[in-house]
């Protein structure tokens, strides 16, 4: 990429108002301290989906009204869906994840969906456009397929968005492209069709969860080149002390192996008088082809704690104990 990411990203699924509405003014606070925080370059990942497409309006009034420069910010744009007229009382592609939406959302993942996708979140940009472009969920696409012909057409229908992508970079108006998946064996199959820039995990590569698999695709990726940005390091929560692992609430009768981990593991880092949010973060660190991490917040007064992590230092000798104790496997 011709502008090397920094180490740490932001989603904003919290200006599309996921979960809850905001004032706008808490929103120009979150993206003001991010800027404050990255001020030679900020990175916002968002998407068509987000409050369909209301993060992205929101993300540019914030920047305009900040008198951001163009060239002390790079969006990320995961396409996939556009918005629509509301015809309904809420919207029907996530019903109650977003809140008070004046817009619906489908999906479109073809070639000329994905085109339609990026020059519709450019217009919602205004003065900004998205220079990192990507599909969204394309690991949740194809398995929603009703059987292998359907399955068939839709692996078909992905690489036709990903040929869409790559005429975009040919052709200047974007700066690299990618993908992130929750699965990420479609990010394993992507690969073997097209050269990506990056490559986004989601709940892959954390203390806990470090399959031989995705070690094996982090080394695949790093071969051709490719960067890969680390998100939901935390497990969506739960190794930082939350009930959601993996999106999914749990209890300790239902996964005793999980909270039984997470004891060990909150009494390592007592020992070494280690965050484990920072544990969390430092441990994508580990492993060289993981270039940044994705967070997000809903809180501007989070923006710092979470750039902190970034560069806390974790002794040898937490990780050394983390192996002893076989919490992690490296």
């Amino acid at each position: 990429m011709s502008k090397s990411l920094p180490k740490v990203i932001f989603g904003t699924s919290s200006l599309g108002n996921l979960f809850s509405e905001p004032l706008f003014e808490t929103k120009l606070n979150i993206v003001k301290e991010i800027v404050a925080a990255n001020p030679d370059l900020a990175v916002f990942d968002s998407a068509g989906k987000y409050g369909a497409g209301l993060a992205l309006e929101s993300l540019a009034e914030c920047l305009s009204q900040l008198n951001v420069p163009q060239d002390k910010v790079l969006i990320s744009n995961k396409l996939a869906w556009k918005r629509v007229p509301l015809t309904s009382d809420e919207p029907t592609f996530e019903p109650g994840a977003w809140i008070n939406l004046k817009n619906d959302a489908v999906q479109d993942i073809s070639y000329q969906g994905i085109i339609d996708c990026y020059e519709q979140g450019n217009e919602l940009l205004g003065n900004y456009d998205a220079q990192l472009v990507s599909i969204h969920d394309p690991d949740e696409y194809l398995s929603s397929a009703k059987d292998e012909a359907e399955l068939k057409e839709r692996k078909t229908n992905l690489l036709d968005a990903f040929k869409a992508l790559a005429e975009l970079k040919e052709a200047g108006k974007v700066q690299s492209i990618g993908v992130g998946a929750k699965d990420i064996s479609v990010i394993d199959f992507i690969s073997d069709h097209i050269q990506l820039d990056w490559a986004m995990f989601a709940c892959s590569i954390t203390p806990y969860t470090h399959s031989d698999f995705a070690k094996g695709l982090l080394k695949k990726l790093g071969n051709q080149g490719v960067d890969v940005i680390n998100s939901a390091v935390f497990n969506a929560g739960f190794l930082i002390g939350g009930t959601h692992f993996d999106y999914q609430v749990i209890t300790e009768e239902s996964h005793p192996e999980i909270f039984a981990w997470r004891t060990k593991f909150f009494a390592i880092c007592e020992e070494f008088d280690v965050k484990p949010a920072a544990a969390c973060v430092q441990f994508s660190f580990l492993f060289p082809e993981i270039k940044s991490i994705a967070l997000n917040t809903s809180k501007p007064e989070r923006v710092k704690s979470n750039m902190d992590l970034v560069y806390a230092k974790i002794p040898s000798a937490f990780w050394d104990k983390m192996k002893a104790e076989k919490l992690i496997n490296l």
